[in-house]
Formats: structure tokens, C-alpha cells, sequence
């Protein structure tokens, strides 16, 4: 179940349109994905499976968006994976700003914030990475307060600690 997403078919005539003929929309949409799209006896429904959580953040709303339309053939669908992919970035930088900003860190490299906010995307132990990471940020930059440390430099660690997950 975490490496699974289910769509919703609102008809299923639309569900031959997704496979194409001959298989050729849903092998292109698996390419461009990267994911595996399932289509199996659950009615109304499209599961999206893969690995990497990016991946299928991307697939979900392009394969939403390709069913609301119902335009489905190869051209379009390479066209709103990638309208999905540059929203998905987009969240991810507004994700690791938003964790940096919180946080005051004012020096951070604008990859660091990338990598941050990538890690919104990660789990460890059903726990989200970036709220984790964040969380123990403030603790860190409580301990330093009490302890007389430097607070910029321990919450900058703290933040990181997970940052090879991301």
C-alpha cells in the first residue's frame, strides 16, 4: 500500500482509452511516468505503482487530468506528465523554503532547499521526513538556547540529519 495509488475512473469506457490501442497510450504513459499503471477487476478504478513517491505524485494527477479531459494519445500525455512534473518541483521548492523560512536559516543554498523539500515526499517509518526533520530543528535549536551553542549552526545540522534520504 505505500507504493501504490488508486485513481478513479469515472466511466469505464474511459479505461480502453487509457490502454489505447494495441497498448499504446498506457505504455506511454508508463514510460514518461517511470510508474506501472494497473488496470484489474476493480471497477472504476486505476492503480498507480511504484517505488519512488515523486514518481507517482506525478502520475496520479497527470493520469486525473488525462481522464477529466479525455484527450488520450501520446502527444497529450507527454504534455501533462510534464505540466505534472514542473508542478511537482515547483511544490518542493516551495516546501523547502517554507521549512527554511520557518526555521530563520537565511544562508541556505538554493540546492539545499531543494533537497529539503524533497524530503516531503519521503517516509521512514510512516513518519513524514520533512516534518521530521523540521521537528527535531526546533528541538535542537532549543537544547543549543539552553546549552549557550551556536543555535544557527545546530538547527542547520539538525534539519540535514536525514537530508541523504531525500
Amino acid at each position: 500500500e505505500t507504493t501504490t495509488s488508486h485513481v478513479s475512473v469515472p466511466d469505464e469506457s474511459m479505461i480502453g482509452r487509457v490502454i489505447g490501442k494495441e497498448g499504446r497510450n498506457i505504455q506511454h504513459l508508463e514510460r514518461m511516468t517511470g510508474c506501472e499503471i494497473v488496470i484489474d477487476e476493480t471497477p472504476n478504478s486505476i492503480m498507480v505503482s511504484g517505488f519512488s513517491p515523486l514518481r507517482r505524485q506525478g502520475a496520479k494527477p497527470a493520469l486525473e487530468r488525462l481522464l477529466k479531459d479525455g484527450r488520450i494519445h501520446p502527444g497529450r500525455i507527454e504534455e501533462v506528465v510534464e505540466e505534472a512534473k514542473k508542478e511537482i518541483n515547483e511544490d518542493i521548492r516551495q516546501a523547502g523554503e517554507a521549512a527554511v523560512y520557518d526555521l530563520g536559516i537565511v544562508d541556505f543554498p538554493e540546492k539545499l532547499v531543494q533537497l529539503v523539500g524533497r524530503l516531503k515526499y519521503r517516509t521512514s517509518y510512516r513518519q513524514n521526513i520533512l516534518n521530521h526533520s523540521w521537528e527535531t530543528a526546533h528541538v535542537a535549536r532549543m537544547l543549543a538556547e539552553e546549552l549557550g551553542a551556536n543555535v544557527d549552526l545546530a538547527k542547520k545540522a539538525t534539519l540535514l540529519h536525514d537530508i541523504g534520504k531525500a
